[in-house]
């Protein structure tokens, strides 16, 4: 297969990325083994259409989006490719009318999240839909398997975002892939450049799940302030915390640490409403609404106020950031240097 894409200097580079096929590659109809992880409202139908058309799955976050909304940046999306994409519903939520547009507007792919994925399964496969489930444990893996579900999403507590176990991704991947074997697995948590997707083939991944990284890709939604702090952070300034629990209770996450972090813990991490600034107002989003401090809202395009004082999701593969680039760019880096290891150490991916 070959893979065309335009650097930032406008010179075409075409590379043969034969080496990094799957079997869950065909079964999706993607070129290469990269799936954007939905990155909630930083996605967007252009962030999922460009890692669509570079060879990826383009995933959309639709789990707080009315029916309409969803059916808009569907039809967005299918105006920028023709090739698959998908979207994410968090099951801890009310999604049956999210689910029912989806399918309605025969999106190809449905992740799942959080919940029990025997719920919505019997659905998504009688539309004919692919179903991923994302886990963060050998455990919650079988269960998903026995539900049915196409393929499993392992999730490292190194991911970004909100976290499902406590497993690293190094010691889960592996583990999953034995449990589940032959239902493919997909991995997560800490993976931002070739080297990460190399490794994640050789743990038994078919494909690789990446979040942090989109996040600065210049088609996502992230605010100008949150990119410069996801390029400037290192692997320890990637906490995993409970503090931005507003509208997700009980619901761990990996975020960057920041003013809030810092003054809830000297505080000593006390429950709401006992926090310190509960109820402050620190940002303003675009059409007026305003953002409360220890909510899960994220700093995106159009906001104001004390940006770096909200969530920052982000996992430790941030230390891997260094730029802000296009979507295709992205993940023509990624893919050239994963399939230039695999030329010299090669192996069967398929």
């Amino acid at each position: 297969m070959k893979i065309t894409s335009v650097t930032g200097s406008d010179r075409v580079a075409t590379q043969d990325f034969d080496v990094l096929a799957t079997a869950l590659c065909r079964r999706l109809g993607i070129r290469v083994p990269i799936i954007q992880a939905p990155i909630g409202s930083a996605t967007s139908p252009k962030l999922a259409a460009a890692v669509t058309n570079a060879g990826g799955l383009g995933m959309l976050a639709v789990t707080w989006l009315g029916a309409k909304a969803i059916r808009e940046q569907v039809h967005r999306v299918r105006c920028l490719t023709n090739r698959p994409f998908g979207a994410n519903l968090v099951l801890a939520f009310p999604v049956a009318d999210q689910l029912n547009t989806c399918l309605a507007e025969r999106v190809p792919v449905i992740s799942t999240f959080w919940g029990d994925p025997g719920s919505v399964h019997d659905q998504i496969h009688a539309a004919g839909v692919v179903h991923l489930h994302t886990v963060g444990s050998v455990d919650e893996a079988c269960r998903a398997v026995d539900a049915g579900v196409d393929a499993i999403v392992a999730q490292g507590w190194e991911a970004g975002g909100h976290v499902r176990g406590q497993v690293s991704a190094m010691a889960l991947v592996p583990a999953v892939v034995d449990a589940v074997a032959p239902v493919p697995v997909i991995a997560a948590g800490g993976i931002g450049d070739g080297r990460g997707l190399a490794a994640a083939l050789v743990l038994g991944a078919q494909a690789a799940w990446l979040g942090t990284r989109f996040l600065t890709a210049t088609e996502a939604s992230t605010h100008e302030t949150y990119r410069r702090r996801i390029i400037d952070a290192g692997a320890d300034d990637s906490v995993y915390t409970r503090c931005f629990d507003g509208g997700w209770p009980d619901a761990p996450h990996r975020a960057l640490r920041n003013a809030t972090i810092a003054r809830w813990e000297a505080a000593g991490s006390p429950p709401s409403p006992h926090r310190p600034g509960e109820g402050d107002v620190v940002a303003v989003d675009a059409a007026g609404r305003g953002h409360l401090r220890y909510e899960d809202a994220i700093p995106l395009t159009g906001m104001g106020g004390a940006l770096t004082e909200m969530a920052m999701y982000a996992g430790q593969s941030v230390a891997l950031v260094h730029d802000t680039r296009p979507a295709a760019d992205i993940i023509a880096s990624i893919t050239a240097e994963a399939a230039d290891i695999f030329n010299v150490f090669p192996r069967r991916t398929g």
